[in-house]
């Protein structure tokens, strides 16, 4: 089970998932991110990454409904740090919910190949939970696309293992409002990595310093330095 990684899209890939169905996805998101801890793997990237006195400007890409570069800006705040925090999202219904959400942020709807363009600045792009989403060869991409603009690469992303599979099945089904959740919750994992794939992944991709580390629950704290 899970030794092969799943290439089934999840649904919430698609481009005609009315407003109200994406909004609660986004929202148990959320919680689900609180409850397991997820959001604390991204704050352990970012206290390796960000030093003292020094400014950053940080691009979550695929940011959703921003959830994340809340806790994020909450994060920076809290330890005085200097950054500067935008989100990209290829929906706009996605960017729509963010600015409501996180309005004191800045959102862009674009694709994240765009980022740029948009904001030549960058020296740190995050992506939690969004890689999962990604093919091979895109996520290899993704990594030379931050080597190249010499930006730290910080992933915030699932493990593919059995228990967390099945457990995450259960606990949607009982407690989750979302048919986007209940599907895509356990796919998620199953179109997850394990710890050699990412390795395997950053070496194709040319990464030369970096770091892979598992955290609780079922989750990898992926590092790209900027060279």
């Amino acid at each position: 089970m899970l030794k092969q990684r799943s290439i089934q899209k999840e649904l919430l890939d698609a481009d005609d998932i009315p407003e109200a169905d994406l909004y609660q996805n986004l929202k148990e998101l959320n919680t689900i991110n609180k409850l397991l801890g997820g959001y604390g793997i991204t704050f352990s990237a970012l206290n390796k990454v960000c030093k003292k006195n020094q400014s950053y400007t940080l691009v979550d890409i695929g940011c959703g409904g921003g959830h994340t570069l809340k806790q994020i800006d909450n994060w920076a705040k809290k330890n005085n740090q200097k950054v500067t925090l935008y989100g990209i999202d290829i929906k706009s219904v996605c960017i729509q919910y963010a600015k409501k959400n996180a309005p004191q942020l800045g959102f862009i709807c674009d694709d994240y190949k765009n980022t740029f363009l948009h904001l030549p600045q960058a020296n740190i792009i995050h992506a939690c939970l969004f890689c999962h989403h990604l093919q091979e060869d895109e996520l290899i991409k993704l990594i030379q696309f931050c080597l190249r603009n010499k930006a730290t690469l910080i992933i915030n992303d699932l493990e593919r293992n059995p228990f967390a599979y099945y457990a995450i099945k259960i606990l949607a089904r009982l407690f989750s409002k979302s048919y986007l959740v209940k599907n895509d919750a356990p796919l998620s994992v199953a179109r997850g990595f394990k710890t050699h794939e990412w390795h395997l992944i950053l070496e194709k991709a040319g990464a030369k310093q970096y770091s892979v580390t598992k955290k609780w629950a079922f989750r990898h704290e992926i590092l790209v330095h900027a060279t």
